[in-house]
């Protein structure tokens, strides 16, 4: 089952030790590199520190009454783990990221995403279309593999459909044997 990205901020972090709320989510740190949630900032009362985060690894289970971890000793702060800061420093935001296909010509931009709960991967974009395009389709779903760069500026993803004006033509020069403007005899043949 997938879910939206955006069904996830701000969803409860409930410790098993204390079987209480130890946080919410207040943002997914996304990797450009693999297209993965990697952690999401904290936000809550109960934090001493704004800039801590919940690894994606530190999660047990996400359920209907949260994310559940074992306490609230998962809280790490970002500079303390080399490979979150790092990503942390790409300056990376998914949400308003600029989608373009292969020739540069615009999409839209970024409004969602869906996700496998169980390894966090995003699955599928979805672009909101600008307004002159929007009046025949308001929203595209990219799957992932249609990705062919995510740059600082743009994700760049493959061309879907190719013009189709040679089978249009094919398609008008069709005559239906039944629709012929003259009778056709009946014939039969009788068999010995």
């Amino acid at each position: 089952m997938l879910l939206h990205g955006s069904k996830i901020i701000g969803t409860p972090i409930m410790g098993l030790q204390t079987g209480s709320e130890l946080a919410k989510t207040k943002r997914a740190i996304v990797d450009p590199r693999n297209l993965a949630v990697i952690a999401y900032t904290l936000e809550g009362a109960l934090l001493g520190n704004d800039s801590l985060a919940l690894r994606v690894a530190d999660i047990r289970e996400l359920s209907n009454i949260g994310m559940i971890i074992d306490s609230s000793d998962e809280f790490v702060d970002p500079a303390d783990i080399i490979n979150l800061q790092k990503v942390l420093d790409f300056g990376f935001e998914l949400i308003g990221m600029a989608v373009v296909d292969e020739t540069k010509h615009k999409l839209g931009k970024v409004v969602d995403y869906t996700l496998d709960p169980t390894s966090f991967v995003i699955q599928q974009l979805t672009v909101k279309r600008p307004i002159l395009r929007s009046f025949n389709d308001t929203e595209l779903l990219i799957h992932r593999s249609q990705v062919v760069e995510i740059t600082d500026t743009v994700i760049i993803v493959k061309m879907t459909a190719q013009k189709t004006e040679p089978l249009k033509e094919a398609v008008r020069n069709y005559q239906n044997p039944f629709r012929n403007t003259a009778p056709q005899p009946e014939t039969t043949t009788l068999r010995d």
